[in-house]
């Protein structure tokens, strides 16, 4: 690793042995990615403190660190607080990712697995398999979802294709709509259905992080190792995306196949989310703004920001919602619900404002 020639102090430039890759990164966005990683690390610190049980900080790193201060502290920690926050980070980084991923393919600010009906088919999928066939193994979960979610996501761009004009308000609105139809439908699939089905898909609605196990960190993990290097390794492509389609083509990016790419990673992450959790709203709107602000850097390095942020979100969010109102537990799905709705208002009034819609 070592500066070039020309090279601006702001930035450093990681070269590979012969020179063969050479990355020009900037200060102030690995600052960031570190900060975000600290900020991260305390909050899951201060979240496996707090609960019913309480527990100090010292005491909680002996444990992680294999001391055994009592029984009881090693089941807390090991297997109720520890898979949660584990759980919310993971979730975070997936639907921050899938949110960064449909932004990109759309090129439009306003895109959120949540807001165009992704996370809401993925809902539907998992809810219908819960009433119709509670039986069925917990491991088939991620998939159907990813059928009903990848199912919404060609309905509306196809619908959102049709049109002429600012696709991508319409890209918005027609989501807004289908996921509103979805979840009407989802909605009559528990009123109608067995009742205590319906309460075991009520609870897993509401984006409750409360009862994750290691089974559901072992399932998101296998997930972000299948599909966070697939979306990094399209982060060169996209970045010539973000000039638009013609000029893409002109420079022979396959953008067909890439825009195609995206979809299906931006539907899998959300879909393995949802899956274990349930809906999670706005943190893949959330997560890419907060990233770009935070600081300005190439695609693949935003791409890391936009995963600390979603993770922070969530993990935040999470332990808001179990120490706000203790005992009782609020879903980290409301919380961060409460924090985009203000924001997505902003953004598609400036969106509105600038298409002059």
């Amino acid at each position: 690793m070592s500066a070039g020639a020309g090279v601006s102090p702001d930035h450093i430039v990681v070269r590979s042995r012969g020179e063969r890759i050479a990355l020009r990164l900037p200060v102030r966005a690995l600052l960031a990615v570190a900060g975000l990683v600290l900020l991260l690390l305390a909050v899951i610190g201060v979240s496996l403190t707090i609960g019913s049980y309480g527990i100090d900080l010292e005491t909680v790193f002996a444990t992680l660190t294999g001391t055994t201060v009592t029984q009881a502290i090693d089941n807390v920690v090991w297997q109720f607080r520890f898979p949660r926050t584990l759980t919310a980070a993971l979730v975070g980084a997936m639907m921050a990712l899938s949110g960064g991923a449909l932004q990109n393919v759309t090129r439009n600010g306003l895109a959120d697995p949540s807001l165009v009906g992704i996370s809401q088919g993925a809902a539907l999928a998992v809810v219908f398999a819960i009433v119709a066939a509670p039986n069925l193994d917990y491991s088939w979960r991620p998939v159907i979802a990813f059928g009903g979610a990848l199912g919404v996501a060609t309905l509306v761009q196809a619908l959102s294709y049709q049109r002429r004009g600012n696709n991508a308000i319409r890209f918005i609105l027609l989501g807004i709509g289908v996921a509103a139809f979805i979840s009407s439908i989802t909605s009559a699939l528990l009123t109608y259905g067995d009742i205590d089905r319906a309460m075991s898909a009520l609870s897993w609605l509401a984006g409750s992080i409360n009862a994750a196990t290691w089974g559901d960190v072992q399932v998101l993990f296998i997930w972000c190792v299948v599909l966070t290097p697939l979306i990094l390794g399209l982060t060169r492509i996209m970045s010539v995306l973000r000039m638009g389609e013609d000029t893409a083509i002109g420079l022979g990016a396959p953008v067909k196949w890439v825009r195609y790419a995206l979809i299906c990673v931006g539907v899998g992450f959300a879909a393995a989310a949802t899956a274990i959790v349930g809906p999670m709203g706005f943190v893949g709107l959330l997560a890419p703004h907060a990233a770009r602000r935070i600081a300005r850097a190439g695609v693949g390095l935003h791409t890391v920001l936009t995963a600390l942020c979603g993770a922070l979100l969530v993990a935040f969010a999470d332990l808001v919602g179990s120490a706000a109102f203790a005992p009782i537990q609020i879903p980290a799905g409301l919380i961060t619900a409460i924090i985009g709705v203000p924001v997505f208002i902003y953004l598609l009034q400036r969106a509105a404002a600038k298409s002059h819609l």
